[in-house]
């Protein structure tokens, strides 16, 4: 395929990082990861997203213990936390659409963090009651504030290529 530009580059070799230098992530690149977050795409503009950056060990060491699948995050020099916010979800039908919202956030922080020369993982919080309870606890998020994903961010131990995940056969055109 041909590679038509740094954007598309940046998207095609962005990998999930588990494993991180002790560099921490500058005051700038946190910036620009929690700007990129909130440039997502989002239903009526309604930017339901809360968004939390966690550069204290002690808080990263109690996310990692009580997360099965964010043990990295007590070795991550940064965590962002990416919640929706209920006083600006849609009503009726349209009230779950929150979750794509958070989720182009979160994608978008990923995104940025790889443009910067960064790694991070998505680890899944939303919708296990069980993940969501304790980050709410361990970062004293107030109710009516939903835990969506948590985002371990840091410079890459070492450099993985990126996986090819491109299927043709699953393409469709102009109908199944």
């Amino acid at each position: 395929m041909k590679t038509v530009n740094p954007a598309y580059e940046n998207i095609v070799t962005r990998t999930s990082v588990r494993r991180y230098t002790d560099q921490p992530v500058s005051a700038d690149d946190t910036d620009a990861l929690l700007h990129a977050a909130m440039c997502a795409p989002t239903g009526v503009n309604r930017q339901p997203w809360e968004l939390i950056a966690v550069d204290d060990a002690a808080l990263r060491e109690r996310l990692a213990a009580a997360l099965p699948y964010a043990k990295m995050a007590a070795h991550a020099p940064l965590v962002i936390v990416v919640c929706g916010n209920e006083d600006r979800f849609l009503d009726g039908d349209d009230s779950t659409l929150w979750m794509q919202d958070v989720s182009a956030a979160s994608e978008n922080i990923l995104l940025a963090a790889h443009s910067l020369g960064l790694g991070g993982v998505w680890t899944c919080l939303y919708p296990h009651d069980d993940r969501m309870k304790a980050v709410a606890e361990i970062l004293n998020i107030p109710a009516g504030v939903v835990p969506f994903s948590l985002i371990p961010i840091g410079h890459p131990l070492t450099a993985q290529p990126p996986m090819d995940k491109w299927k043709p056969e699953r393409v469709h055109r102009n109908g199944f």
